[in-house]
């Protein structure tokens, strides 16, 4: 009987662990069953849409009640140009993008103004830009992008901020980045859709940043020695992979 007594208890609190441990068990798959129900919850659930913000176009009357200008300086080599081409120059901003402009003869800059016609206040940078863009020496056709399309930009940069070269050494450097009858600036400009302009030790280029970086680098590697063999290969393989990407 004492035996008996003694194991009573023992059998007891192992039937009190068993039942302790499996209502934890199904304490944790509640808990478990919660957590997945929840997540399949947010997973079934629409991601919120990151919208950026849009505000209404704010025209050049309504800007504090005065008309902006800008004004692009003249040089005297492109007088002439800017005399030949003033029609193709005046018809789209004043027509597309609806602002005033003529060309001042006293202080020799073109002046572009906004007026109550204007619709919308970024019309007058696109404008300048344009201007700016014909002046240091590229193609009207060109020029026009900077007006049509939004991602477009203009980089200027001299050939002595790469390397300083003085005399022989710099003409040699403008002969690599032009090439023989251009054909260097040509393929750069084809396989980065790049515009290039070489004025003296200046370079101008006109694209989308991501083209732009691609023709500079390749600009900077000739500027330093690179052979154009050299140039082409890696331009071209850094466009393949660009385009890829896209």
């Amino acid at each position: 009987m004492a035996a008996e007594v003694m194991a009573g208890p023992e059998l007891g609190s192992d039937a009190e662990r068993d039942l302790e441990f499996i209502s934890a068990a199904k304490k944790r798959g509640k808990r478990k069953r919660k957590m997945e129900t929840g997540a399949a919850g947010m997973e079934a659930e629409d991601p919120p849409a990151n919208k950026r913000p849009e505000f209404p176009a704010i025209s050049g009357h309504q800007l504090d009640g005065k008309d902006e200008i800008r004004k692009v300086a003249v040089p005297a080599h492109r007088y002439t140009p800017l005399k030949e081409n003033w029609l193709k120059i005046f018809t789209p901003i004043v027509e597309h993008l609806q602002l005033q402009v003529r060309f001042n003869l006293k202080t020799r800059n073109v002046e572009i103004k906004t007026c109550k016609d204007t619709q919308d206040i970024s019309a007058l940078t696109k404008a300048s830009d344009f201007v700016k863009a014909f002046v240091l020496g590229f193609q009207v056709e060109d020029a026009l992008a900077l007006v049509r399309l939004d991602d477009l930009f203009l980089e200027t940069f001299d050939i002595t901020d790469v390397k300083p070269l003085k005399g022989d050494h710099l003409s040699r450097a403008i002969g690599r980045i032009a090439g023989k009858g251009g054909k260097t600036k040509f393929t750069i400009e084809n396989v980065t859709r790049t515009r290039i302009v070489l004025a003296d030790s200046k370079v101008h280029i006109l694209g989308s940043f991501q083209n732009i970086k691609m023709a500079r680098t390749a600009i900077c590697n000739l500027i330093l020695g690179s052979p154009p063999s050299k140039v082409y290969g890696n331009i071209r393989a850094v466009a393949s992979r660009a385009a890829e990407r896209f």
